[in-house]
Parts: structure tokens; C-alpha cells; sequence
């Protein structure tokens, strides 16, 4: 089971390996830690690495050239085109997508405070509710990063990052989505293997968890239909309810600094591949209709 080295990676890998042996208690996993070109240029901003893809593309060639089954990535890391030789195999059930502040709400930050994120997303919609913000990069590992909170009047993390990790008590706000819209796939695992490995396919298949899953698809049609050449700030959040699995989709796109941001959402009840075309639906209707193909004209 190929995975990154952090401590969240690792957990996530454990636990999808704890998933396996619930119906499969003879099997044997063993995890391989693979370093990415993300984790050894901390040093560099995510969007300069290239980013979506910096954290998976070695995990996901350790599965190709056979040193590895499955790879276990963290959902929002995934570019929005699978591998044609890959296929995301099982999404387990979706931790919180939510994003969290540590070390201060967002009212209780002093005028021209200074946040740390490493992430465009959140720079821009904190921006755009506060635009006497300022802000500074902040990369490296859950404790790295909540080491050096006492340096900013607040940082922005991944609730569920904290939630795996037990760190919840550094916490001091919650960010709901009308508030701060959530990564494409943030909270949700990807377990991906070869396309044509059937018996393991139905195997990860045993714990796919079906909301979870039209959740993601949707965020992905959505982020799919912006376009690799898309850099601006951009996020998605679907949820799923009722016996009809009814999909409501949010998509976001916004200026590098915050000044504009374009919301948009959309529901339906789906067919199979109806949830990737509603999040498409929320993009197209973001760049044709809203003005956001300006945005990306700038």
C-alpha cells in the first residue's frame, strides 16, 4: 500500500489497511512510503511546484510499475483526470471537509493580522470577508505547521488533518462553508489501484461508502471542467441526502486577491454519472454565465 511518510499519511493508509482486515482479517498489508517532489520542496509555494499532482504522481507510479497494489492519497491532493492506467477503486466514508483556524477566530483577529496558509483558496475567501488580512506561506507536516502557530495571529488547517491526528484541541473556529468553501475532495480518501487488477477492485469495493463517493464525483466534474490551465482559487463542497442520494453542489472561483468571488450551486437528483456533470453544470455556469472566464483572462 503505497503512501507518503507524513504522520496523516500514514494514518490514512492504517486506517484504510484496518478497513481491509475487517472483511479480509488473513490479509497481510504492508505499507510503501514514498517521498514526493511536495514534500521535499517545502520551500516553495504549492501552486509553483505545479500543483495538484505534487503529492500523488510518485505514490500513484509505485502502484503502475508494480512496487505497490494501492495507493492511498488524501482526496483534495488528486489532479481532477485519473491515470488512465488507475482507477479510484473505493472512497471510504468522508471525515470533515471543513476548513479550521488555530490560534484565533476569524472576528477575534486584530486589524492587519497576519494568517498563515500555503493555499490561494483560503487567502482569497479570507480576503474577501477581511481584506485588512495579511498573509504568509506555511508548509510541512500537521506539527510543524501547529509548532509555529504562535508566529501568526492565526493559521488555516484541514479540520479533518487535526481530526485524525487528535489535534482538535488546537482548534479555535470551525470555518462553515458559507464562510470559507472547502478544497475539491478535503476530508475524503481516494484508494486507488490498476484499472485492471478486478479481484482487488472488488475487494477495496467492500468499504466504498456510497454519499462519500457521489460527493467527490461531483467536486471533480467540477474542478474537471475548470481545466488544467485554471490557477486561480477554486474550491467545491457537495453533500448528499435522503434515500434518493439527492446531490447539492457549491463551486467558487475567485480572484487571486480575494476582490471578487464568484458562488454558484446546483442540485439534483442523479443518474450513475450524473453527479460529475452537476459539478460540471456549477463551473460552466461560473465561467459563461457569472464572468468568471474574465477572471481567468487576467
Amino acid at each position: 500500500m503505497a503512501t507518503r511518510g507524513s504522520a496523516l499519511a500514514r494514518w490514512q493508509a492504517s486506517r484504510v489497511a484496518e478497513l481491509v482486515r475487517v472483511d479480509h482479517p488473513e490479509a497481510e498489508v504492508e505499507l510503501v512510503v514514498v517521498e514526493t517532489s511536495g514534500d521535499r520542496r517545502l520551500d516553495v509555494p504549492i501552486w509553483e511546484l505545479g500543483g495538484k499532482g505534487v503529492f500523488v504522481k510518485e505514490v500513484q507510479a509505485a502502484v503502475l510499475d508494480g512496487r505497490a497494489d494501492v495507493a492511498v492519497h488524501s482526496a483534495k491532493d488528486l489532479p481532477a483526470v485519473t491515470h488512465e492506467d488507475l482507477v479510484i477503486a473505493c472512497v471510504p466514508t468522508r471525515a470533515d471537509p471543513r476548513d479550521a483556524l488555530v490560534g484565533s477566530t476569524l472576528d477575534q483577529l486584530a486589524p492587519g493580522a497576519l494568517v498563515a496558509t500555503g493555499s490561494v483558496r483560503r487567502r482569497a475567501q479570507l480576503a474577501n470577508r477581511r481584506p485588512d488580512l495579511t498573509f504568509a506561506g506555511l508548509r510541512g507536516n500537521i506539527d510543524t505547521r501547529l509548532g509555529r502557530a504562535g508566529e501568526f495571529g492565526a493559521i488555516v488547517m484541514a479540520a479533518a488533518a487535526l481530526e485524525r491526528l487528535d489535534r482538535t484541541d488546537q482548534i479555535a473556529e470551525l470555518l462553515e462553508p458559507s464562510v470559507m468553501l472547502p478544497q475539491v475532495g478535503q476530508g475524503a480518501l481516494a484508494v486507488e489501484c490498476r484499472r485492471d487488477d478486478d479481484a482487488l477492485r472488488a475487494l477495496l469495493g467492500t468499504f466504498e461508502h456510497p454519499a462519500s463517493r457521489l460527493a467527490l464525483e461531483a467536486e471533480r466534474g467540477f474542478l474537471a471542467e475548470l481545466g488544467g490551465d485554471c490557477d486561480l482559487p477554486a474550491a467545491a463542497h457537495a453533500t448528499v441526502s435522503g434515500r434518493d442520494q439527492r446531490v447539492s453542489v457549491e463551486g467558487l472561483i475567485a480572484s487571486l486577491d480575494g476582490h471578487v468571488v464568484l458562488r454558484h450551486a446546483a442540485a439534483g437528483e442523479v443518474a450513475p454519472d450524473g453527479p460529475e456533470q452537476l459539478g460540471r453544470q456549477v463551473a460552466r455556469y461560473l465561467l459563461d454565465d457569472a464572468g468568471g472566464a474574465a477572471l481567468l483572462d487576467r
